[in-house]
């Protein structure tokens, strides 16, 4: 929207390289389980691009690396065209439509999917609420929406699809500098990674913005949020559900998670105080006191008439139809950290609610 290595079958060890995490210093040379392959059209390698040579000397430099290792792992990345296609920005005028994005996660299948996962890891759901305080439904709503509950965790090679976006993302994005920069430093975290714990990095494979298991989590997020939940001493997000479930609880608790708060309310208008530009003007950042936000004409209604904290107006488009409107509260912009989206964070709230009350019935 997001994070952010392995166990018996991927060991990436992190206490070398995240120095306020506890992981245990082990070395596997055993490789981590591969997604189905999927044929994509592949470039040049980079090692012939002196950029790209500069950058793995100074990645080599700064994380105390061999520089040969490092030259010979980005060396052997490829250009994947499909990867730049995937990062364009949609074509201007394109209206946004939150009932066809939400069609899209939540369905009987993934839900089906969500029960089972459910059913299977109540135990360790229930522990990660009470240590963490954000919901059971709320963990299996990310989980499901990212990978369908490991189903779809990723076919691109990892390092193809970091030094793709670090060295080719789409010069017409708007934010295309700063978006190279972040893959740069996803890249030199997934290199510092992998060199530490033998792991080959052309083994891994994730998404085509590059993040793996079943939360799909960045190698930054790996390195400061991923918890060994099982507590087997490794971590492991693509086998191990107890690892992605406390990951993705201990993220949500870092970035703000408010144990009991609601994530968002009903909202009606008073149309003849209603002040739209500036209930909307802070985006999805949490500002208005409730009586300031009903000043303003956003009418709230039971529960949240009690809300002690600042609120956002939160607008879904729906393309040609009037857009639908939430009161979103410090938890639902706790959500959006994972994925910077009020979509996708009311995706996840919705898919949790409906896999719960179908594991209920």
């Amino acid at each position: 929207m997001i994070t952010r290595f392995f166990s018996t079958v991927l060991a990436l060890t992190l206490a070398c390289a995240v120095s306020s995490t506890a992981y245990a210093a082990t070395k596997s040379k055993q490789k981590p389980p591969r997604a189905k392959t999927v044929k994509t059209a592949m470039g040049k390698a980079y090692g012939s691009r002196a950029d790209v040579m500069r950058l793995a000397d100074d990645i080599a430099e700064r994380r105390e690396l061999d520089k040969a290792w490092v030259r010979r792992a980005i060396g052997q990345a490829r250009y994947i065209p499909r990867i730049s296609q995937l990062m364009a920005p949609a074509p201007r005028g394109t209206p946004k439509n939150w009932n066809a994005y939400r069609s899209r996660f939540i369905d009987n299948k993934r839900i089906q999917a969500g029960v089972e996962f459910w059913k299977a890891n109540r135990e360790t759901l229930r522990r990660a609420e009470a240590d963490y305080g954000v919901p059971a439904a709320i963990i299996v709503g990310i989980i499901g929406v990212e990978t369908i509950y490991g189903q779809q965790m990723g076919s691109f090679r990892v390092l193809d699809a970091l030094t793709t976006l670090s060295f080719d993302f789409p010069a017409g994005h708007p934010r295309a500098a700063e978006r190279s920069e972040f893959f740069k430093g996803e890249l030199e975290r997934l290199l510092s990674l992998t060199y530490r714990s033998s792991i080959d990095p052309l083994s891994l494979r994730g998404s085509y913005a590059g993040a793996m298991g079943l939360p799909q989590f960045m190698p930054s997020s790996w390195a400061r949020y991923a918890v060994d939940f099982d507590g087997d001493g490794k971590v492991d997000l693509f086998n191990t559900p107890a690892d992605a479930i406390g990951s993705v609880a201990n993220y949500l608790k870092t970035f703000g998670w408010q144990n009991g708060m609601p994530t968002h309310y009903p909202v009606s208008f008073d149309s003849s105080r209603l002040d739209l530009d500036s209930l909307l003007l802070p985006d999805i950042l949490p500002t208005f006191s409730v009586a300031s936000f009903q000043t303003k004409g956003a009418m709230l209604h039971g529960q949240a008439l009690e809300h002690k904290g600042p609120l956002a107006l939160v607008e879904l488009q729906n393309g040609n139809a009037a857009p639908s409107y939430v009161a979103g509260t410090e938890n639902f912009y706790t959500v959006t950290r994972y994925n910077w989206s009020s979509y996708y964070a009311l995706a996840v709230i919705e898919l949790g609610r409906e896999v719960e009350s179908a594991l209920e019935n």
